[in-house]
């Protein structure tokens, strides 16, 4: 397909996922004092079957980690996955300092990617309020049945928040045992640092979220999900393979590092699919995500 029509098509696919009005959650609960550390709840909008209780599915959004991007662009995705029978908690975190942009000239004028440390201690600190969080919010979510999805930087820190028990020992967010997670879908994830640095993804993000050029590969053994394999978590990659933001390249590397720790990740390619149609709830391909986490979660 020529570029211009692949370019042209990325253009509307955008414009489509962004074009959903916002949805308010049901609660929203701080699990910190900061104002972005918070999680927005969503109660399934379809009754639970026998039992009464339905799986919990935890999103983390993307937006390369930088500031004017927050979880509201997430919450028809979330509010869509509510529509499937899913409890749902959308978690917001620290990211890029507000004004502050990266580099100068065209090229270095886009707000800069996260914050180091804070991007990780919240991620880490929301993952570790959850349960009490999600019981008190959702009563009817299983926590038992949590399975943790991203979309884009948002599928990088779930991949990382899923790692965290074979972090370097001397690791701040390092646990004693994995997170008890049903499964990850990281959905279009910054997977491996290196391959998003070669092919500038995000205008060099990734780099800016370790503080830059100078601490990059001092902080990836603490932050890069490719060098925290295996993780003895079933984990799915989703990838478009037209996804001219994080290209399919990025989810092929990181698929290749788990294997050669001994670990098998699935990857589900969907052909003649950008980045955005993953978190579009008017997608096809929305609904093979909403599919692939339902594989996991019941």
């Amino acid at each position: 397909m020529p570029d211009d029509v692949v370019a042209a098509r990325a253009v509307a696919e955008e414009e489509s996922a962004f074009a959903h009005p916002p949805v308010d959650p049901d609660v929203t609960l701080a699990y910190g004092d900061h104002p972005d550390q918070v999680i927005d709840f969503y109660v399934p909008r379809v009754e639970a079957g026998p039992g009464g209780s339905v799986p919990l599915v935890v999103v983390l959004h993307g937006g390369a980690w930088r500031a004017p991007y927050d979880r509201r662009h997430i919450t028809p995705f979330a509010d869509h996955l509510a529509r499937r029978g899913f409890a749902v908690a959308n978690v917001e975190y620290r990211r890029g300092a507000d004004g502050a942009v990266a580099g100068e000239g065209p090229q270095g004028t886009s707000p800069v990617a996260g914050r180091w440390p804070d991007t990780f201690d919240d991620v880490a600190a929301a993952l570790d309020a959850l349960p009490d969080l999600a019981r008190e919010a959702l009563p009817q979510a299983d926590v038992r049945r949590t399975v943790l999805t991203g979309h884009s930087a948002g599928g990088h820190l779930a991949l990382w928040a899923a790692s965290r028990h074979v972090l370097p020992a001397d690791a701040p967010w390092r646990t004693g045992r994995p997170v008890p997670l049903r499964g990850v879908v990281a959905l279009a994830p910054i997977a491996d640092f290196a391959v998003a640095g070669k092919l500038d993804v995000c205008g060099g993000a990734a780099r800016q979220l370790l503080g830059g050029e100078e601490w990059f590969e001092e902080r990836r053994p603490y932050a890069d999900p490719a060098l925290l394999l295996p993780t003895g978590i079933a984990t799915t990659l989703v990838q478009g393979r037209s996804d001219l933001v994080v290209p399919e390249a990025v989810a092929e590397a990181y698929a290749d590092a788990a294997a050669k720790a001994g670990e098998v990740v699935g990857v589900t390619f969907l052909e003649d699919v950008g980045h955005f149609p993953l978190i579009d709830p008017a997608a096809d391909a929305c609904a093979v995500v909403a599919e692939e986490i339902a594989q996991l979660a019941w």
